[in-house]
């Protein structure tokens, strides 16, 4: 599965089910001007096939991976620094954070991590994208 994903592109899989989540994929594709990045659900098909190839320990993750092919995974606040430093403007001064070492920045993700369906929800199913965004989507 993830040999057939391109190597100019960089796929974000997701918590599906998180509203802060969805949220956030809608505004990364909003400012995804370069095209670069395609999603899926953590918990599809191809996400949990995508996550056994990769070897990752999902008892360790629950709501982000980013995968760069040819390079690496990456999860909590490394994978929202580099999913960051794509975009512009007040996008890049979220990399001011990365002075402080990994696990503190990982305490804080953590811990909106557990909360987030308490503060923003939870849906029933995944997202379905629309027809406009479907391209963007691995099924």
């Amino acid at each position: 599965m993830i040999d057939t994903i391109p190597n100019n592109k960089k796929l974000i899989l997701f918590d599906g089910v998180c509203n802060l989540c969805n949220e956030a994929v809608l505004k990364i594709i909003k400012q995804d001007k370069r095209n670069i990045f395609l999603f899926t659900a953590l918990q599809s098909n191809t996400g949990k096939n995508i996550i056994n190839e990769l070897g990752i320990d999902t008892s360790k993750i629950d709501s982000i991976v980013l995968y760069i092919p040819g390079e690496d995974y990456f999860i909590k606040s490394e994978a929202a620094f580099k999913i960051a430093n794509e975009f512009y403007g007040i996008w890049k001064l979220f990399q001011v954070f990365r002075i402080f070492p990994v696990f503190f920045n990982d305490f804080f993700y953590d811990f909106i991590a557990r909360n987030r369906y308490r503060w923003f929800g939870k849906k029933e199913e995944c997202m379905i994208p629309t027809k406009k965004l479907n391209s963007k989507f691995l099924n």
